[in-house]
Parts: C-alpha cells; sequence; structure tokens
C-alpha cells in the first residue's frame, strides 16, 4: 500500500461516538486503534469502525481539514459520513484492494 495523508473517521456504530483524526498509513493506524494501542479514547470507547476517510496530497492538507471536522458540530460530521457511506460499513476491509 501507498502511503498518502488521509484524514479518517471512526465509529462506535451507525450514529455511535465517532473519533477523527489523521495519519499517513490509514490501515496500519486504524489496525492500531483495534489493538487498542493508538488512542486511549477509541480503546475506552471501542470506537473501531472506519466509516469514512478522504486522501490528500499532503499533510499539512490532511491535518487542516482534521482540524475544521473536530470543529463542527456532530450533525455535520453524521452528514459527512452518510453522504458516502450511508449505512455505516466498516470500509478497512476494503483499503487492501
Amino acid at each position: 500500500m501507498v502511503f498518502q495523508p488521509c484524514t479518517y473517521i471512526l465509529a462506535s456504530k451507525k450514529n455511535g461516538t465517532l473519533y477523527t483524526g489523521v495519519t499517513r498509513d490509514i490501515a496500519m493506524r486504524v489496525w492500531m486503534h483495534r489493538q487498542g494501542k493508538a488512542s486511549k479514547f477509541t480503546a475506552k470507547y471501542k470506537v473501531h469502525r472506519l466509516v469514512w476517510l478522504e486522501f490528500s496530497p499532503m499533510m499539512v492538507d490532511a491535518i487542516s481539514l482534521e482540524k475544521r471536522i473536530k470543529n463542527w458540530r456532530r450533525q455535520w460530521k453524521l452528514e459527512l459520513i452518510e453522504s458516502v457511506n450511508p449505512d455505516w460499513d466498516d470500509i478497512y476491509p476494503t483499503l487492501n484492494q
């Protein structure tokens, strides 16, 4: 897999707890979340379902997007997720395809 800056959103379940993050290796980062090694928050609230991601050309762009999303209202985040993933499917298994 090619490493590319990425902003992502994890969820505990549909309409559940959300976590927004940024990485350059999305597959490894989500795996770390699932192992409870990436964030105390995601481990505590079992936020492991990758429901949205967007790749960016540069890390500075991914970080900027992450900061903007973190400041959004919850409803806007839900709408963002549902615009591309209405069933809140876990898209992690599709990363290496």
